[in-house]
């Protein structure tokens, strides 16, 4: 007698059939989800932002740099758009966002069935050699029940990583412009400190001729020298500063070799005429903060994945397997095939595992995440009031400075030459009134740097990429993985 046995699940035909159309183009693209994250760059910073992933777009890219670069000196905007071509950390946190959308294809691809054969009876002569044959395709109709499910908690995901990788973007934009304005303050500041260094390397030298002389005591000039020695570590400090920070720059945007010499200006912008005005600055920021809206998809992917673990509370495995039984046996040299039909259903009893804590621990997650969120839009509506009060008082500050303080510097410095013309003002006091106005003049280039650096923030606290955004970059990983 010679028996064949096959079982075959009940829905394997509906999944073999379905899984050439279950693939999702907008996932699968090298690029997924790329577009949403230009847009929203576009439109905080006015830069472009490309993903690399191949020899030509990295050869493209790199001419685009060089070309940035064979201009005079790199102001701001070019500096950015150079970070944003160049700096490889962004190309990393882009890799992250190819990561989520192959999560979310996966996620629309049905289960592979598994297959199995085995046979019995081999070398049984009376049987042609086998006894029986027996064949077995099985597949999770649980996780067909909660396919839609699963691909809305990955496409959630998807979504979030999507902003996730615009705040890297929109962070490193912002960085990159600050360090330009730290780097082009600094040079400025050496500039006024060398002239300061030039009065008092003169009153110094004086000093010692009227010393030689008789006209001038050992302590008076030895407080011209002592001066003059201490500006001249004040430059060297503030020429270390500049270069410091010029390397900040240089690191932001990814330079290094020969284009790491490239120039930036010796002074900052001047201040605009008017401010640019922000009734509405709550409301745009909640609008447009790109962290308050992962937020609000870590919520959605958290409800999205309470309504799963709920789908699968009592039950987490369930396989239903059907299929034929074919029996064959011959009876005087004639032979008859039998074909019974046959179904099984294998599912886990829930009696010792009710699912309860599983769901508490979803509903904790989703309690969790709507609390971030509020806590969030509240923090958006403060950062974003703070960020516009720095930025008209900054500017109050810098244009006091300019329009009054260095003005009267100027007018006395301009008496003294007058008085010392007509041998009224010593030398020293003239060149001491020189060295007051350089002062006067340093706390004017940081109350311009304090204002520019106020104006880049203020951006930041509309579209995102602070230091609270950097924040909640790391969590919306963290987020994911608790899934």
């Amino acid at each position: 007698m010679t028996m064949q046995k096959f079982r075959l699940a009940a829905i394997i035909g509906l999944p073999l059939t379905l899984a050439g159309c279950a693939t999702n183009a907008e996932y699968a693209a090298r690029d997924a989800g790329f577009t949403a994250v230009s847009a929203k760059v576009g439109a905080g910073t006015a830069k472009r932002s490309v993903w690399i992933q191949n020899r030509e777009q990295a050869a493209k890219a790199q001419a685009q740099v060089k070309s940035l670069l064979a201009r005079k000196s790199v102001d701001a905007d070019t500096a950015v758009q150079i970070a944003l071509l160049n700096n490889k950390g962004l190309q990393a946190a882009y890799a992250d966002l190819g990561d989520a959308a192959a999560n979310a294809w996966q996620a629309t691809m049905l289960l592979n069935p598994t297959i199995s054969i085995g046979t019995t009876g081999i070398g049984a002569p009376e049987l042609q050699a086998y006894r029986a044959i027996e064949g077995l395709i099985t597949t999770n109709i649980l996780a067909l029940m909660t396919r839609e499910k699963s691909i809305a908690v990955a496409d959630a995901r998807f979504r979030q990583a999507q902003l996730a990788a615009a705040l890297k973007t929109l962070a490193l934009a912002a960085e990159t412009r600050r360090a330009w304005i730290e780097a082009v303050s600094a040079w400025e500041t050496v500039a006024q400190l060398n002239r300061a260094q030039a009065a008092a390397d003169a009153a110094s030298q004086l000093a010692a001729k009227l010393g030689e002389s008789g006209a001038m005591g050992k302590a008076d000039q030895a407080r011209e020298h002592v001066f003059n020695a201490e500006l001249a570590g004040q430059v060297a400090e503030a020429r270390l500063a500049a270069r410091l920070a010029k390397e900040n720059l240089t690191r932001k945007m990814g330079l290094w070799g020969t284009d790491a010499d490239y120039r930036v200006p010796n002074r900052l912008p001047d201040l605009p005429k008017g401010l640019s005005r922000r009734d509405s600055i709550e409301a745009e920021a909640l609008k447009r903060r790109v962290e308050l809206q992962m937020a609000r998809f870590d919520l959605e992917a958290v409800a999205k994945s309470y309504r799963l673990t709920e789908a699968t509370r009592f039950v987490s495995d369930l396989t239903l397997v059907a299929g034929a039984e074919a029996e064959r046996e011959r009876e005087d040299g004639d032979t008859k095939v039998e074909t019974t039909g046959q179904v099984e259903l294998e599912f886990t009893i829930p009696i010792f595992d009710t699912g309860q804590a599983r769901l508490r621990t979803a509903e904790l997650a989703h309690m969790r995440a709507a609390n971030l969120l509020a806590e969030k839009a509240v923090n958006v509506r403060s950062e974003a009031r703070s960020a516009y009060q720095a930025y008209r008082s900054r500017y109050d500050i810098a244009r006091h400075y300019r329009n009054t303080v260095v003005p009267l510097r100027t007018k006395i410095e301009d008496e003294a030459a007058l008085s010392y013309n007509g041998m009224i003002t010593s030398t020293f006091e003239l060149l001491a009134d020189n060295r007051s106005k350089v002062d006067s003049v340093i706390l004017t280039i940081n109350a311009k740097r304090d204002f520019w650096l106020a104006d880049a923030d203020l951006t930041t606290a509309i579209h995102g990429g602070g230091e609270a955004g950097a924040a909640a970059e790391v969590a919306a990983p963290a987020a994911a993985d608790a899934d």
